[in-house]
């Protein structure tokens, strides 16, 4: 029941004499009397709040828009410090894109001035040790060295040893810069704190606030633009090893599957997890039941039929009220039509009364699960997932939940919370849980070894489910949270180990130190489309040092993905709508997210042991807006580099089923060998060549500049050379199914 209702019920709208000889007057102050106490001050509380959210639902005219701003400014001065207002918000938030595009660039020419201060320093020393052997040849040999000969070599030397000490002095200068530039910048956040409180407390006094829906908290928590917030520590020893070798034991480690730290070992067949065994299980989800996935359809339905988006993320709202009461009307809609769907006799009584707050753990337990299953399924929910994180983000904004009076957002389930809450947390450390969550690869083995390690593995989930089960934690849900672990191994096999066959191809076709002719990897900017210029063992380390880190984000995904949302759905989060090139996006920083890449990035500089190009991480510019389009992106490396990987397998099978495929073969590329050479040359090459946009801030060398390279390739595959290869195999695209 309704408060509205239980007050009329019970007289507090309306009353009537008990006698006809009491007194009126009388009559109204013993029922005041005995009627106030009845209704609490929650109930009160409830009672202002679904009256102030049936004006917002009831209001008419908040679903449009404001006019256009290119008709004549009107004459009220309201209207003109509206249109002020608008103009001053525009400019502010160009303001900070350009500054954020001056300090990456900043950063890109301090890396820059370190790499050629090192490169004219190995010169220097070649320079040198062409002086030692022509005086050398001179002691040893009976005939003078031309004297002009050598005061040239003098010469040379001199010339390069005054190039290098510019070049370091211009590098070191580039780097007081670039720290500088950062701490007068953290400086300026941390000062303008207080100011921006005021002045945002005076701007929603007028109305305005248009897209920007923050809160005073969330700035004093907000940390610096994550594409300029690399630690001094990582950029200090990526300066410091920009021009070494790749260590050898590291390219014997990657020749072999699985051997870095965070990986799983391979023996006989099954993925066993390695170190960290709990603390991946934070960020591992739980799998869903069949209940759930009938709630998943029900949300998936519902968002897929949503325009949220495409009313509230729009420029022409005048004021901050205009925009929380549509946000307010579409987000009451999906909610009434969830209960509905689910529930008609409960979503009849949620139309009429409008008490949402009676079903905030349904609502809860909805989104929780879309969020829940997206992360186990990253292919899946492509064009609805991004409507329910923009929603839930908009949920997030006090004035939203105030009127609501509840959080839509609720913690991810995940296995170590829920062992962690039955009080079976220890269960994660016993030796039984890597074989009972271990994934079998089948691959060429007979099929009598896969059936005894399937039964090792099932043996193992029955003795675990014995041993810790008790009365708070049946059989039935201990197998629940190993499955759950186990599908993440899955999600690992089909999402990080294609980087891993990658790696070996790349290790055993290339070396740094010699170039098999025609398949030098060096490249040129200006040629073939390529922006960056490196030789042979320059673009070997950099496609090594890419191919690492894409592999540890994937193997880190879950955690990330936790983190990102973590960023966007945190109470007050603010962010800014932009034309970033690509359409009106939310531009939201994401302070765990970039800390945690910021830790990836700095192992694989320590694994690695060199670092080629630029370490700028973008993380809240217009390049990757906020933390869903960072794990959009990354996402995709799976998908550009499956097909890559099962063509390669695939070709040796068909090479030798096929005899008029292997003439073919031989009569176009020379060999299989040559072949498979030809497609990971080429891929190793323009995959990897800075191209994709037509400056180094939206491309280039930077981490995400990677990554738009290789797409930039994957739209030029059809006019490869090896494109019919690649059909031949089975390939039929890198992005798959876009709905399902």
């Amino acid at each position: 029941m309704s408060l509205r209702t239980h007050l009329s019920r019970s007289g507090a709208y309306s009353y009537e004499p008990c006698h006809p000889l009491i007194d009126v007057d009388m009559a109204r102050w013993l029922w005041s009397f005995f009627s106030i106490p009845k209704i609490s001050g929650e109930m009160m509380e409830e009672h202002h709040r679904n009256e102030a959210l049936c004006k917002v639902l009831d209001s008419e005219g908040t679903n449009a828009a404001s006019a256009d701003t290119s008709v004549e400014p009107s004459t009220n001065p309201t209207a003109a410090l509206e249109e002020e207002h608008l103009l001053r918000l525009r400019a502010e938030a160009d303001a900070l894109d350009k500054a954020q595009r001056l300090q990456v660039a900043q950063e890109q020419l301090a890396e820059y001035a370190v790499e050629k201060s090192q490169t004219a320093a190995g010169i220097l020393q070649h320079a040198e040790a062409v002086e030692q052997a022509l005086q050398l040849l001179t002691s040893s040999s009976s005939q003078a060295m031309p004297v002009d000969l050598l005061q040239q070599v003098q010469l040379l030397k001199q010339k390069l040893a005054e190039a290098a000490v510019e070049a370091q002095a211009f590098s070191e200068q580039q780097q007081a810069d670039v720290e500088r530039l950062k701490r007068s910048s953290h400086q300026a956040q941390l000062m303008d704190v207080d100011g921006d409180i005021e002045h945002k407390r005076a701007r929603d006094s007028v109305g305005n606030g248009l897209e920007d829906s923050s809160d005073d908290q969330e700035e004093q928590e907000q940390e610096p633009s994550s594409s300029t917030e690399a630690s001094t520590d990582a950029e200090q020893d990526a300066a410091a090893a920009a021009a070494a070798p790749v260590s050898a034991d590291f390219v014997a480690a990657r020749s072999k599957p699985g051997n870095s730290a965070s990986s799983v070992s391979v023996s006989n067949g099954v993925r066993q997890q390695g170190p960290g065994f709990r603390e991946r299980c934070k960020y591992i989800p739980l799998r869903l039941e069949l209940k759930e996935r009938r709630l998943l359809r029900l949300l998936e339905a519902a968002l897929n039929v949503s325009e949220y988006t495409d009313k509230v993320d729009i420029l022409a709202w005048r004021s901050k009220t205009s925009r929380v009461h549509a946000q307010i009307k579409d987000f009451c809609a999906i909610l009434s039509g969830l209960v509905v769907a689910q529930d008609y006799k409960r979503g009849q009584q949620l139309v009429a009364d409008r008490d949402f707050d009676q079903n905030s753990d349904f609502f809860q337990d909805v989104f929780e699960i879309g969020r829940r299953y997206k992360i186990m399924n990253p292919e899946k929910m492509r064009s609805e997932f991004g409507k329910l994180m923009y929603m839930l983000m908009d949920s997030a904004d006090m004035t939203v939940q105030d009127l609501l009076g509840f959080s839509c957002v609720r913690p991810l389930n995940t296995v170590a919370s829920f062992l962690e809450e039955r009080g079976r947390l220890e269960m994660l450390d016993d030796p039984l849980m890597e074989i009972a969550t271990a994934e079998i690869v089948a691959g060429d083995r007979p099929r009598m070894a896969v059936q005894r390690d399937i039964k090792v593995k099932e043996r193992a989930r029955e003795q675990l489910a014995k041993k810790y089960r008790h009365s708070q934690l049946s059989e039935e849900e201990i197998l629940w949270a190993i499955y759950s672990i186990s599908d993440n191994n899955s999600y690992l096999l089909f999402n990080r180990d294609p980087i891993d066959r990658m790696l070996q191809y790349f290790i055993s076709t290339f070396r740094p130190d010699a170039i098999e002719d025609p398949y030098s990897l060096a490249i040129t900017g200006g040629r073939g489309g390529a922006r960056l210029t490196h030789s042979h063992e320059r673009q070997y380390h950099y496609v090594l040092q890419s191919l690492t880190l894409w592999r540890e984000i994937s193997n880190d995904m879950f955690k990330l993905w936790y983190l990102a949302e973590e960023d966007m759905l945190r109470e007050g989060a603010s962010y800014r709508l932009c034309d970033t090139g690509q359409g009106l996006n939310r531009v939201q920083s994401a302070p765990r997210l970039s800390r945690a890449m910021h830790g990836i990035l700095g192992r694989c500089q320590a694994q690695i042991g060199s670092w080629v190009g630029s370490s700028v991480i973008h993380l809240g510019d217009h390049n990757v807006p906020n933390a869903l389009f960072f794990l959009n992106k990354y996402t995709q490396v799976p998908q550009i580099l499956n097909p890559v990987v099962l063509v390669l397998d695939e070709l040796p099978k068909l090479y030798n089923k096929d005899h008029n495929l292997a003439q073919y073969i031989d009569a176009t590329f020379g060999s299989l060998d040559d072949c498979r050479k030809l497609i990971l040359t080429d891929f190793c090459r323009h995959a990897f060549d800075g191209s994709g946009a037509d400056n180094f801030f939206d491309a280039g060398s930077c981490i995400d500049g990677r990554l738009t390279s290789a797409w930039n390739w994957c739209s030029k595959v059809e006019k490869k050379p090896y494109y019919h290869i690649f059909k031949v195999a089975g390939f039929s695209g890198f992005d798959g199914d876009f709905q399902k």
